[in-house]
């Protein structure tokens, strides 16, 4: 994980030259061309640094219009679920709206059967157990590998639609990302970093193409451990105009939790299209019985 790189500011001190007299430095011309030349290099530094950074907030305001302006996404994915002890494959379906639901739905391959459904609202999160007929439905703060590592709606829309994210920020997004610092380039990539509390974000984005490639976030506190997120993205297709990764593999490693807990998992999407006529929430069936659980993840890894 990529350490938060601080803005440097850099402040520029003028020395005066003592009292003289006016008639000391008139009689003093070096004294005076050098006066001179020094306030034209202070200028100059300081246009160069506000230039550089007009600069870096223009490249970070590209990145942000790279982002997808449809509303809906929908595709068929295959769905690999990689852990200590499991690596699986199953078929699947994404569907996402924006503002409203991130929903991936797993199925029986060839039968398409669905088996299970993980669903984010702004609200809550829906864990659907076809097999067992069992779901959980608990709001952010009630599962502790969510809360504990500062994770919302907000936070996995941006991750999975590819975008920038200021925690906080709303709606406010394009004001707030003069936030965001950024690290030199290398190999044709610049990352792109802000702090908030004990959260690191880390976008690293093409230079070319200002497309994020990657996305980094850790949290670490003294009372609920260290957790990491590496999100990364490839086969851009496009998408109204502006490109989606269809390609996304996230590896998600925590001991906040009571066990500690890593998988790895790849979304592999084709037929990608914005079609709008689904319905964004979810309704149990009552034959379903509710699970108390702030264990996600393993009731996922169990599915």
């Amino acid at each position: 994980m990529k350490k938060y790189l601080p803005s440097l500011l850099l402040a520029f001190v003028l020395t005066a030259g003592g009292c003289a007299t006016k008639k000391a430095i008139v009689d003093n011309p070096a004294a005076s061309t050098n006066t001179g030349q020094h306030a034209i290099d202070e200028k100059k530094l300081s246009v160069g640094s506000q230039q550089a950074s007009a600069n870096e907030l223009a490249f970070v305001k590209l990145v942000q219009a790279n982002k997808v302006s449809a509303d809906n996404i929908v595709a068929d994915l295959m769905f690999n679920l990689k852990t200590d002890k499991k690596n699986i494959s199953v078929p699947g379906s994404l569907h996402m709206r924006r503002g409203a639901v991130i929903r991936i739905q797993l199925f029986v391959p060839i039968l398409r059967s669905e088996v299970g459904r993980l669903e984010f609202t702004p609200d809550y999160v829906l864990v659907v157990d076809r097999l067992h007929k069992e779901y959980i439905q608990a709001d952010y703060n009630q599962l502790d590998f969510l809360r504990d590592n500062g994770i919302d709606f907000n936070a996995l829309q941006s991750l999975f639609w590819n975008e920038l994210f200021v925690p906080g920020a709303g709606k406010n997004v394009e004001s707030a990302l003069a936030q965001l610092t950024q690290e030199a380039e290398h190999n044709g990539r610049r990352p792109l970093s802000l702090k908030k509390g004990n959260l690191i974000y880390t976008w690293t984005a093409d230079t070319k193409t200002a497309k994020i490639v990657q996305t980094q976030a850790s949290y670490a506190s003294a009372s609920h451990g260290t957790s990491s997120l590496n999100w990364q993205y490839d086969q851009f297709k496009a998408i109204g105009g502006k490109l989606f990764p269809a390609w996304q593999s996230f590896q998600f490693a925590t001991n906040a939790t009571k066990n500690k807990k890593q998988a790895t998992i790849t979304l592999d999407m084709e037929d990608i299209t914005t079609d709008s006529k689904w319905e964004a929430r979810t309704t149990v069936s009552s034959k379903y019985k509710k699970v108390e659980s702030d264990d996600i993840l393993s009731k996922l890894t169990n599915l």
